[in-house]
């Protein structure tokens, strides 16, 4: 089981900070904030120096975009909206060198700035990881070819955009949703394939259940909320504490 969390934030800092909580891991979102492919390399190099293991999720599945991200130097990769076979073949692809993908080839971070290139070649193949995140409903009905391509090394539940794919967005406790979970849970115990989830509230209680019902790959909250929610509840309590 490993637990990790999610950058938003572009700052040396935020990462630093969060690593030494203890973390496995730490994913730089590419996707819904505004962090460039300078701060990601940033960003990246310093979960790395923390002993932290650096996911980048990209904006889109997009081998430009997946290429740049490994030369910068991550070390695994998730992917939005992965709903079928060919869109998690599509990633595999980008990730891969050849003769598994059709990844090209660059001379950067990660690879020594070229001095460590045939060393990085040698490994790299096998020691990305690559997520798929199930995040739609055609996900869901497509789970059992996405998951069994070779070289996806498990999912990721989106819940948002996964409940507002049913029209019932953030609507976690819908019979529906419900279903929809419970669905993916079994097929992905079915191929023994990781079950990830990504706990929005930064509640530990949430990822102790999710754990409980078999999910090795969790990240729990955001650096946004986790700061967020410290500083409301805090002020909160002084504000009544003063009366």
């Amino acid at each position: 089981m490993t637990l990790g969390s999610w950058i938003t934030l572009n700052h040396i800092s935020i990462v630093e900070i969060m690593a030494d909580a203890g973390f496995d891991w730490l994913c730089v979102d590419l996707e819904h904030s505004v962090i460039d492919y300078y701060g990601a390399e940033k960003l990246i190099a310093t979960i790395e120096a923390k002993g932290c293991v650096p996911y980048v999720r990209v904006g889109a599945n997009d081998p430009l975009i997946i290429k740049r991200v490994l030369d910068a130097g991550a070390k695994g990769i998730i992917v939005p909206m992965i709903n079928s076979k060919i869109d998690a073949e599509k990633a595999i692809n980008a990730v891969k060198y050849p003769p598994l993908g059709n990844r090209g080839v660059g001379l950067a971070r990660a690879q020594g700035y070229g001095f460590d290139f045939e060393e990085y070649a040698d490994t790299i193949n096998n020691e990305t990881r690559v997520i798929a995140q199930i995040e739609h409903i055609d996900a869901i009905n497509n789970l059992e070819d996405i998951i069994t391509v070779d070289g996806i090394d498990g999912t990721i539940i989106g819940p948002y955009d996964l409940s507002g794919s049913m029209g019932k967005p953030g609507k976690y406790e819908d019979s529906d949703v419900v279903d929809v979970l419970r669905k993916y849970e079994e097929v992905s115990k079915k191929v023994d394939k990781p079950m990830g989830y990504h706990i929005i509230e930064p509640n530990h209680k949430l990822v102790l259940e999710k754990i409980k019902n078999g999910y090795t790959f969790i990240a729990f909250s955001l650096d946004i909320l986790f700061l967020g929610t410290i500083c409301r509840q805090e002020m909160n309590s002084l504000r009544n504490g003063i009366g």
